[in-house]
């Protein structure tokens, strides 16, 4: 039971790391636990399935630079590998004079970031991708894609296995115990020696990190993202992506409508506090994922900044004619009987202590442990590019050790 990298977390980002681990060094021991009985049950399967270009985030950010190169590395890996992938194209929408600003910098970061074939479109190019969209200007961005990120998973496990990488299900880690030498891991079945450890646990991140770093000082804040979709008679009304341009006032992007690979129109998410880190039913309670929230000072800060968006988001997840009216902004034919509803993800978004929202990729090296503390969207795109990040941070600590020696 003794390996020279332990990754937890049966993601997309814990298996793009080990993958990139066995590629860049295929004599090292590395397993990856995953406390479910199967791959990608929570964040990743329960995504909206797009290939993010990176027109959003801040030049230069963590986010920025792993989503433009990962976005790459995954179409191609895709292309070599036989996964099924579509770059549709999506258009940003302003609806109203007041977003033009907003929507001016989204295109300037875009050209920042090396997006060079984005384009401006008037009211009318937008009608010529959107036919049924009420805009008066925006933004096409041809890089947009859709896929199944859950197909994506089951590929780069299968290549880490056949790599000679080991991947246990259905063993969740209850402890870790660190000495000079390496780290113990205690899961629910058996114990491991490990030299490093590479926590990828997602909504669960900070409690795996505070094992090791008691003064840990962020947590993590569950957000759930809950969906309609289209009736089949009524996905005419939408041809590719369409994105509204992000509220600055609130760290979402916004409604939105997504044609999905396997068939089918998503709309939504909205974005509610969820009661339960894995909830994704409007019900689902935990008591210690609750009171833990509550007793953060950074989120009761939070709710009390953004407690008048969060009323309204929170409205929308129990009307269906509110919700109904948020999709209007953007196609005013849809109708609520024209929506039935769809599935529900929850998203793990890092909160400080002072009330800020992380908004890049963190990552936290300590002895014997690299925590994955904050990988939210685009981080499916990213995945590759954020293994390789963590593999070769990983790599540095065994550059002079031959690996298995440990």
């Amino acid at each position: 039971m003794q390996y020279d990298i332990l990754i937890i977390g049966g993601g997309i980002v814990g298996l793009a790391t080990a993958l990139r681990l066995k590629q860049q060094k295929p004599g090292l021991k590395v397993i990856l636990l995953e406390k479910e009985k199967s791959l990608a049950r929570h964040q990743t399967g329960n995504n909206s399935g797009v290939i993010h270009s990176g027109i959003y985030y801040k030049p230069g950010s963590l986010k920025a630079t792993n989503c433009i190169r990962g976005y790459n590395e995954l179409v191609q890996f895709c292309q070599d590998n036989g996964v099924p992938y579509d770059l549709c194209g999506k258009v940003i929408v302003a609806t109203s004079p007041s977003e033009l600003p907003a929507l001016e910098n989204i295109y300037t970061r875009g050209i920042q970031n090396g997006l060079t074939k984005i384009r401006k479109i008037t009211r009318e190019e937008l009608r010529e991708y959107e036919p049924h969209v009420a805009g008066i200007s925006g933004i096409h961005v041809p890089y947009t894609g859709i896929i199944d990120y859950t197909e994506v998973c089951l590929k780069y496990a299968q290549l880490f296995t056949k790599a000679g990488g080991v991947l246990k299900l259905g063993e969740k880690v209850l402890d870790i115990r660190t000495s000079l030498r390496g780290a113990e891991v205690v899961t629910d079945g058996p114990t491991y020696q490990t030299s490093l450890i590479v926590n990828c646990a997602g909504l669960f991140s900070d409690r795996i990190a505070a094992l090791t770093r008691p003064n840990l000082d962020v947590r993590i804040i569950p957000f759930r993202g809950e969906y309609y979709e289209l009736n089949k008679n009524k996905e005419y009304l939408v041809k590719s992506l369409i994105y509204p341009v992000p509220d600055p006032n609130f760290p979402f992007l916004g409604v939105h409508f997504t044609r999905m690979i396997k068939g089918g129109v998503e709309a939504g998410p909205n974005a509610v506090f969820a009661f339960k880190r894995e909830g994704y039913r409007r019900t689902d309670f935990d008591w210690e994922d609750f009171s833990g929230a509550l007793a953060w000072p950074g989120f009761r800060k939070v709710a009390l900044k953004y407690w008048q968006t969060g009323l309204g988001e929170y409205y929308r997840s129990f009307s269906k004619a509110a919700f109904t009216k948020a999709l209007q902004k953007l196609i005013p034919e849809i109708r609520e009987e024209d929506l039935h509803e769809g599935s529900a993800g929850v998203r793990a978004q890092a909160c400080d202590r002072t009330g800020g929202l992380i908004d890049d990729f963190m990552i936290l090296e300590d002895q014997h442990i690299i925590n994955v503390c904050n990988a939210p969207s685009p981080a499916a795109t990213s995945s590759l590019s954020i293994g390789r990040t963590v593999s070769e941070m990983a790599l540095k600590r065994f550059a002079t050790v031959p690996a298995s020696t440990l």
